[in-house]
């Protein structure tokens, strides 16, 4: 058991190899040789995955292994994906290798063995997936509506927590890679894809959807997952978002105040945290008797004007009932706060209850 411990801390040196400039040198042996491996850690998983001290201990050593731990037991089920993911977007491989791990995409030895596709099949089908998404039409020639891309991202952040639920309920937080992979992208593009997973989720087509494109199979299979489930996938996703005051504050701002009115309808903490963000905005807006409006007192702190604050509380009212009720509960109780004032321009709160549909 030592020796296979030793043999899976390469598993972090074999990826990282696998995204260097170092495979400039490698020919379609050395090629052979990488994949052999990624299938020998596939083994592992498979044979260890339904025994849980020994999934406990490769997974503990793997994570030893690296120094920002980003892969855990069940990434050990994925090698060959991962592998053949990282050195097609890798364009410091040589064409012989090149060619052959093309043809090892497209005549994966598993594939037609089985009623579902496997490793090397499903990730061809992906990347063909993810390339078709982007491609421009013609004519005439424009790019497909961003929807589709951000909602086929969440749909595969969603198969990605799915595959780690197991690791996370054992380990009783975060899946380790999630913090990393989000931070690491662009924070407007991660934003929305959080924004978009979280919507799927309650639209009821998020988890059905994702479980068809996890890793055992690329259709849909039909089964419904339980609430349970699906609450806890949007804990972790909320438990992120809502991690970082700054990182909030940036997601509010990114999205259209109607879909934000629409989350905060259905996830009543990130509805709490919204609407404390919004009452600290408007804290910052002081009344201009010479134009006769509300204006930003601090460009820093208050980041909507009063127009848009205004269509945010509107959002809110229009949204539900129950949201509305909440809303209107908030705003009253700040207007206490200000001396309960019914006069225009000596209280926000005042002017926003007056003028949103409350």
């Amino acid at each position: 058991m030592e020796a296979v411990l030793g043999q899976l801390e390469q598993l972090p040196a074999l990826l990282a190899v696998s995204r260097s400039a170092l495979v400039r040198d490698w020919d379609s042996l050395t090629l052979d040789r990488a994949l052999e491996w990624a299938r020998y850690f596939q083994h592992l998983h498979d044979r260890f995955r339904a025994r849980p001290q020994l999934r406990e201990a490769l997974g503990r050593r793997l994570r030893q292994s690296q120094p920002y731990p980003l892969f855990g037991f069940s990434a050990l089920g994925r090698c060959p994906q991962l592998l053949g993911l990282a050195l097609l977007e890798n364009r410091a491989l040589p064409p012989a290798p090149c060619r052959r791990l093309l043809r090892s995409l497209l005549q994966c030895p598993d594939a037609g063995t089985g009623p579902e596709p496997r490793g090397l099949e499903l990730l061809a089908r992906r990347k063909a997936a993810a390339s078709l998404l982007v491609l421009p039409r013609r004519p005439p020639r424009r790019l497909p509506a961003p929807e589709a891309q951000l909602q086929a991202e969440a749909q595969l952040l969603l198969s990605r927590l799915q595959e780690e639920e197991q690791e996370i309920r054992e380990a009783a937080g975060h899946p380790r890679w999630l913090c990393g992979i989000l931070e690491q992208l662009p924070q407007p593009r991660a934003l929305q894809v959080v924004a978009a997973a979280l919507t799927l989720l309650k639209q009821g087509r998020g988890t059905e959807q994702a479980r068809g494109w996890g890793r055992n199979g690329s259709s849909l299979d039909g089964s419904q997952t339980s609430a349970a489930e699906d609450g806890c996938t949007a804990r972790l996703l909320l438990s992120w978002l809502l991690g970082s005051q700054e990182r909030f504050s940036a997601f509010c701002l990114c999205l259209p105040s109607s879909h934000l009115a629409f989350l905060a309808d259905h996830y009543p903490q990130l509805s709490r945290s919204y609407l404390d963000l919004l009452t600290g905005w408007g804290s910052h807006l002081i009344y201009d008797p010479l134009q006769g409006r509300w204006v930003k007192s601090c460009l820093n702190k208050a980041k909507l004007s009063w127009e848009e604050l205004r269509q945010c509380f509107n959002c809110l009212c229009q949204e539900s009932a129950l949201l509305k009720e909440q809303t209107q509960a908030v705003l009253k109780h700040l207007r206490t706060q200000d001396g309960d004032f019914k006069v225009c321009g000596i209280s926000v709160w005042t002017d926003l209850l007056m003028e949103v549909d409350c």
